[in-house]
């Protein structure tokens, strides 16, 4: 028992310390789009759309 979970700590642990580093590796070579944040056009139209919710 102790070896069987021994051997999934030991699988987590790495499987999380690889998604990290693909997810760095990713984040460095391919910047999100759209990071620089909404537009005044797109801030309008959540505003908008939240007030119509609102109101049903």
């Amino acid at each position: 028992m102790l070896a069987g979970m021994g051997t999934v700590f030991v699988f987590l642990t790495v499987l999380v310390i690889a998604m990290t580093l693909m997810s760095r590796l990713i984040a460095r070579f391919q910047p999100v789009p759209g990071a620089s944040g909404p537009t005044d056009e797109e801030i309008a139209a959540i505003t908008a759309a939240i007030a119509r919710h609102r109101t049903k």
